[in-house]
């Protein structure tokens, strides 16, 4: 169910399989390492002591990484190159973060011979294992065989999937007209023949039926529909299908009764404690982190536009049932960058920002102070990005359903901010919308650390960054 493992979901069967094979890798190294050392597990054994706590540690450590790394996105199209760089630079970030545990707890230490020795089978074989995963997750063998009950304009929100990408999740075996559809295009379009949608189904060896009416009243045929389903083929709406496929809600496909009687959309006390307890916790920790960091960037910053220049940048954003508060940045642009009071959207390579600025917003340094906003209570690590009051009731009267992103806190980081670049349009700021509502609706504690994690790739490789 999308929601209750939407970030499982978002992995999907593939990448869940990927995973696992590396898993079983990283944790055999060890064994195989200590075994080419030592000539037997038993006599490492006598050496090192138990393996599989130190096994099961480096596992987590490095899936850890390549998770971060983006390895494990359904749909991000990566090339064998770009993966065989994103793994190695997984495993520098592994090993320098086991160096450290190893550092601070000597018990779970591994000879430096035997790393090294498990370093080199982990980096092979995982080359290996993604070579043959790239020859094969775009194949037929992972994709669900979709029927699409529905030819009009809502059945034509499918062929948007352009993207192969977008496409991984399922091959489209045709579409069958239904009465009341507004014909779109007449391309794969299946003649039924009088049968029943059950039928040309089981014909066409589908394994789910996408249900896209463009009028479904006195049309929808339950009985066929009931029988497919008995038959063991799944059926399924459109806003499901694409929510599944897309990790976004389409906002020109629902209404205000889908929103009410959709699964998801609800905050239980023990997610709002959860969730303040991982801000609070993860607050702290990158503050501990980050400090010496911190206090370079507000040196850089007083070097560049001398020692009277303000460091931090207070700006109003809109948070939490549309109460306004002061988000904190490290200075990027000019001083006067705003002169005449008129807010503007930040534009790619806007000759406001500062050589220092720059700097700071490719590599998503000027958010640090952010982590004041957590710590108080007004922000969370996760959640839509906090937007200007100028801007939100220009675009609550322009978008639909945008006021419901502030159902909920806004965040350092955020599924949008994952999904989509960073929006300077009404129409940018209508597509981070979708993905902010699917985050809305599918929030949970799990969701949230694999955005987190996710987020590590978007500052290691630059993404979207103005």
């Amino acid at each position: 169910m999308i929601t209750a493992w939407p970030a499982l979901n978002r992995v999907r069967v593939p990448f869940l399989i990927m995973a696992a094979i590396e898993a079983a890798i990283i944790f055999s190294s060890v064994y195989v390492a200590s075994f080419i050392a030592f000539g037997s597990i038993e006599a490492s054994q006598s050496v090192l002591g138990p393996i599989a706590p130190k096994a099961i540690l480096i596992a987590a450590t490095i899936l850890l990484c390549l998770t971060a790394m983006g390895l494990y996105q359904f749909n991000q199209r990566l090339y064998y190159r770009e993966a065989a760089v994103r793994i190695l630079v997984a495993l520098a970030i592994g090993c320098l973060a086991l160096a450290v545990l190893f550092y601070a707890f000597p018990s779970v230490m591994v000879e430096r011979d035997i790393a090294s020795l498990a370093v080199g089978y982990v980096l092979v074989l995982l080359l290996l294992a993604r070579y043959l995963f790239s020859r094969t997750v775009d194949e037929n063998i992972f994709r669900r065989r979709t029927l699409v009950y529905g030819a009009g304009s809502r059945a034509s929100a499918i062929d948007d999937l352009r993207r192969r990408a977008d496409r991984r999740g399922f091959k489209l075996v045709g579409k069958v007209a239904a009465p009341g559809d507004t014909m779109s295009s007449a391309s794969a379009i299946l003649l039924s023949e009088g049968r029943s949608i059950r039928d040309v189904a089981i014909d066409k060896g589908a394994d789910e039926i996408v249900i896209a009416m463009d009028e479904r009243r006195g049309n929808l045929p339950i009985r066929a529909l009931l029988d497919a389903r008995l038959s063991g083929i799944n059926v399924i709406d459109i806003l499901e299908f694409l929510e599944r496929e897309t990790g976004k809600i389409r906002i020109d496909l629902i209404n205000p009764g889908w929103l009410i009687f959709s699964p998801g959309f609800r905050v239980s006390s023990v997610r709002r404690m959860s969730q303040r307890l991982i801000d609070a916790l993860f607050g702290i920790a990158i503050l501990l982190l980050a400090w010496p960091v911190m206090l370079l960037v507000a040196l850089a910053i007083k070097i560049e536009d001398g020692p009277s220049a303000p460091v931090l940048y207070r700006q109003r954003r809109v948070g939490k049932g549309g109460v306004e508060f002061d988000v904190l940045k490290f200075r990027s642009m000019r001083v006067d960058a705003e002169a005449d009071g008129k807010a503007r959207w930040a534009q790619k390579n806007d000759q406001r920002v500062t050589r220092v600025g720059r700097f700071i917003r490719h590599t998503r340094l000027d958010e640090l102070p952010q982590i004041f906003n957590v710590l108080g209570g007004h922000m969370s690590l996760v959640g839509p990005r906090p937007e200007r009051p100028e801007f939100v009731r220009e675009l609550e009267e322009k978008i639909p359903y945008y006021s419901e992103r502030h159902t909920v806190k806004p965040g350092v980081t955020g599924w949008a901010q994952l999904k989509y670049a960073y929006g300077a349009t009404d129409a940018d700021a209508a597509e981070k919308l979708q993905y902010d509502l699917y985050y809305i609706k599918n929030q949970s504690l799990l969701l949230d650390i694999f955005i987190i994690l996710q987020t590590v790739e978007v500052v290691v490789w630059g993404k979207g960054a103005r």
